[in-house]
């Protein structure tokens, strides 16, 4: 994954990039279709060496261009390759319509498509439908699809998964559920976000050798965060540093019967380096909590009263983690608010900010789906419908930093203007307690002198990774969020 460009296209900015190759550049626009079935067909032969028995299936746009260009490469190569159509043939043109008479001259079996037809395929190619698509895949072209995910042989897809939104990472109606995909020109944001992750598989990326002068004339729409700063953000320490050089993590929450939570985003905390972490919980539970955890502060704390010298001797405050929706949770946000303290915010946090919302630009908020359309006053399937408007409209709305959590997880700021995309991260980590342990990594970074947005971006990818590292360690069901503690502690230490 590293070693894709971290740069992201809507797939209009792809088009305006293929029409600058084709148009300013003057490299034919089949030129570029043929290098696209060339890259498809040798990454084909290097992730499936033993697949003699390949499918093409083709719609009626540039993408089933290059299908046909895939079927033709593999039949010269001696493959048993045949291409089902979609499409009537007759009705392409341009570049799609060349690649096909190729593939006719050449002698590839051409059929239009049957389920039946699909038998005995080693190897499916999704050529149907490109990065175009903007309504839902209905009728024949949804049963192809559905045809095609329920085979028994993986899948690569051309381009983009067909059904998947270039875009937003939505699926309209039905979309392929690829083992890989290769994308050319530019990366298509949608992949990496929302459904992208799971109907992609692996991403590989083909510029087709084009220009390289071509890319700074259009703004990437996001960016992949990918770490690359880390060890000039959190450098190596001076040998005569001392805690309060680190900064002091107040970490507000834990009610009742969740005194867990603020416990693990304080150890978070701790293990991502800040000098000192208090937290303010239920006076019920503080005792016990720090015997299991003495390097925390626990403090017990009933009102804004006892809340008030633990804001005052603070540098940032983490608050949400087990807090609840009740007075208690509503009186302690209220006097989080009235200090002038950067913030990190989850959890019920959210949920009691989406009662009463407010603005200011110190802040970090961290929505799930579900907290992000309380907050934006929709529903999670609007939300997960267009994550980069989503996250976008937090920014905008409620200013700072917000980072909308799940499969590639979004970052925005309002004051730098940019999205932010990390992509590492695992479905074991959807579990309990994941969200307090990475409000714990990002204040950590907060209180150590990082810009917020620096410290959000850096916060998702150091919790992601950590993920992954477990994940590697012993798989993915049953991991817990305080598994990733001590590979936490080892990913800030570049």
């Amino acid at each position: 994954m590293d070693q894709l460009p971290v740069a992201l296209y809507r797939a209009a900015q792809v088009r305006e990039l293929d029409r600058i190759t084709i148009q300013e550049r003057g490299i034919p626009g089949y030129t570029l279709m043929s290098r696209a079935g060339e890259a498809a067909f040798q990454l084909l032969r290097q992730r499936w060496p033993d697949a003699r028995r390949l499918t093409v299936i083709c719609g009626g746009g540039n993408n089933g261009g290059d299908g046909y260009v895939v079927a033709r490469l593999a039949h010269q190569a001696g493959l048993a390759a045949q291409i089902l159509t979609l499409a009537d043939p007759q009705t392409l043109h341009g570049d799609a319509q060349t690649a096909w008479q190729d593939a006719l001259s050449a002698e590839v079996a051409i059929a239009p498509f049957a389920r039946e037809r699909l038998k005995g395929a080693d190897l499916l190619i999704d050529a149907i439908l490109g990065t175009g698509l903007e309504r839902l895949v209905t009728g024949a072209w949804r049963e192809a699809i559905d045809a095609i995910n329920a085979h028994p042989a993986d899948t690569l897809a051309l381009d983009i998964p067909s059904g998947l939104h270039a875009d937003t990472g939505a699926i309209l109606g039905a979309a392929i559920q690829a083992d890989a995909t290769i994308t050319f020109i530019g990366l298509k944001q949608g992949l990496f976000t929302g459904q992208g992750p799971a109907c992609c598989g692996a991403v590989h990326f083909a510029d087709l050798d084009a220009p390289s002068d071509i890319y700074p004339a259009l703004h990437p729409a996001s960016w992949r965060y990918t770490g690359e700063d880390i060890p000039t953000l959190l450098p190596r320490r001076s040998r005569s540093a001392h805690k309060g050089h680190f900064g002091h993590v107040l970490i507000i929450g834990g009610g009742r019967g969740m005194a867990g939570a603020a416990r693990m985003a304080g150890e978070a905390a701790a293990r991502c380096g800040a000098g000192l972490v208090s937290i303010a919980t239920r006076a019920a539970h503080a005792g016990l909590q720090a015997a299991v955890r003495p390097e925390l502060m626990f403090h017990g704390v009933e009102d804004a009263d006892d809340l008030a010298p633990l804001l005052a001797r603070a540098t940032v405050i983490a608050i949400g983690p087990g807090l609840g929706r009740g007075d208690w949770g509503r009186t302690l946000l209220h006097a989080a608010l009235a200090s002038d303290k950067p913030l990190v915010i989850d959890a019920d946090g959210l949920n009691l900010l989406a009662v009463e919302p407010a603005f200011r630009e110190n802040w970090i908020l961290t929505p799930h789906p579900g907290e992000a359309a309380r907050l934006l006053k929709m529903t999670p399937t609007d939300v997960e419908a267009d994550r980069f408007a989503a996250v976008e409209d937090l920014a905008l709305r409620y200013g700072g930093v917000a980072v909308l959590k799940g499969a590639g997880s979004l970052i925005a700021s309002r004051e730098e203007g940019q999205v932010a995309l990390c992509t590492v991260g695992n479905p074991g980590m959807a579990s309990g307690g994941m969200g307090d342990v990475l409000t714990g990594v990002i204040a950590a970074l907060v209180a150590q002198g990082l810009p917020l947005f620096a410290a959000a971006k850096a916060g998702v990818y150091l919790h992601g990774l950590a993920g992954d590292q477990v994940a590697q360690a012993g798989g993915e069901r049953g991991l817990l969020a305080t598994d990733l503690l001590p590979f936490l502690r080892q990913a800030v230490n570049p």
